[in-house]
């Protein structure tokens, strides 16, 4: 397998080195290459693809993800680098794909309403002013906190499915300004479908989940850390 446990023990081996140059060699001979074939397979099992990437830009795009978030994964938490590093590229190409694919549909001719849909129409119609640098402001705390609640119950979850879980919910607030959402149910299909739990699975783990969710915010000494 291209991505096994000597790969993992190379992942933390450039996690604990200090010398910039040694780290760099461990990445490009031992950590790239499990990266780039994670990426290339990914690709290829779920038919990822944009409108404005080819495939080798989507693939190097991927990779360079995964190298910008290599000192977020923690042995210490029990995941199995190969889970971590999976989960995070299939949500980068997921979401890098879909707002490419969401982007060019927006291009459209506002002269010509021939070419324009019926929701592009309703849109346009029903375009409303932008939020104020107050609100803004407020949303952005509020997100901010909500992440900081999901980490927390990273914190105290241990099994696999739930981890998963989490992450996924962790990619839907921190992109929820590029993503089109509709309602409850669409959000718990985008998790489902960024986790890669089946829906029996992603109940049990969300179940779970909500209950530690409970005993934070109804725990004031943790809410006023948070």
């Amino acid at each position: 397998m291209y991505f096994n446990k000597d790969t993992q023990a190379s992942i933390e081996e450039y996690q604990n080195e200090d010398d910039s140059k040694k780290r760099e060699v461990v990445y490009k001979e031992k950590i790239l290459p499990a990266f780039d074939q994670l990426a290339e397979s990914l690709i290829f099992v779920y038919g990822f693809n944009s409108p404005y990437d080819g495939f080798h830009a989507l693939k190097s795009d991927c990779v360079t993800f995964l190298y910008e978030t290599i000192h977020k994964w923690d042995p210490a938490r029990g995941t199995k680098a190969f889970s971590y590093f999976n989960v995070v590229a299939k949500n980068w190409l997921i979401i890098r794909c879909r707002n490419a694919k969401k982007e060019d549909r927006r291009h459209v001719s506002m002269s010509d309403l021939t070419t324009m849909s019926s929701r592009d129409k309703h849109t346009v119609a029903n375009s409303s002013v932008a939020p104020s640098p107050q609100e803004i402001m407020e949303l952005g705390e509020l997100r901010d906190n909500i992440v900081r609640v999901i980490d927390e119950i990273d914190k105290r979850i241990t099994k696999e499915n739930e981890k998963i879980c989490v992450q996924a919910i962790r990619t839907v607030f921190q992109n929820i300004d590029n993503l089109d959402f509709l309602n409850k149910r669409a959000i718990y299909v985008y998790v489902r479908e960024i986790s890669g739990l089946t829906s029996k699975q992603l109940s049990v783990a969300m179940s779970k989940i909500r209950k530690h969710y409970k005993d934070i915010v109804h725990d004031s000494r943790i809410v006023d850390l948070l």
